[in-house]
C-alpha cells in the first residue's frame, strides 16, 4: 500500500480499569449474551458459560464489543479489532497506573514516526487532509 492507502487508517488505542461492582450482575448479563447468542456452536458455548463463570474478566469480554465505540462515529468503519480482559491488581496512587506516563511514551514513539516520515513527500493538501 501506498503512504496516501495507509493514512486512511487509524489504530485507535483505549485503556481502561473497571471496577467491578456487581459480580453477579456482570456474569449474569454474560451468560445471557452468550446463550442469545445463536451462531455459537454448543462445544464453545458450554467452554464460554463455564470460563464467564469462573472469570469476571472473561465475563467482561463477552459484553464488551470495540463495534460498540465506534458504530456512532460518523465517516469511519471498523477495519480489524481486538481486545481482552484480565485481572490486575490496582492502586490508582501507583506509578504504574499514572496515564501521563503511557501518553508521554506515545508521544515518544509519534516523534520517532515523525522523524521517519520525514524522508515522505506528500503535497500541502494530503496534510490538510489529516488534520482533525
Amino acid at each position: 500500500m501506498t503512504t496516501s492507502e495507509t493514512s486512511r487508517f487509524v489504530r485507535l488505542r483505549v485503556e481502561l480499569v473497571l471496577e467491578i461492582e456487581d459480580s453477579e450482575a456482570l456474569t449474569g448479563a454474560a451468560l445471557e449474551r452468550i446463550d442469545a447468542d445463536e451462531f455459537m456452536p454448543d462445544e464453545e458455548r458450554t467452554r464460554a458459560q463455564s470460563a464467564v463463570r469462573e472469570d469476571e474478566a472473561e465475563a467482561l469480554a463477552y459484553l464488551v464489543d470495540p463495534f460498540d465505540l465506534v458504530a456512532e462515529v460518523p465517516g469511519v468503519e471498523l477495519a480489524q479489532a481486538s481486545w481482552s480482559s484480565e485481572q490486575v491488581d490496582y492502586d490508582p496512587e501507583a506509578q504504574e497506573w499514572d496515564l501521563d506516563d503511557d501518553l508521554d511514551g506515545l508521544r515518544d514513539e509519534d516523534d520517532e514516526d515523525d522523524e521517519d516520515d520525514e524522508d515522505d513527500e506528500y503535497d500541502d493538501a494530503d496534510v490538510d487532509e489529516r488534520r482533525p
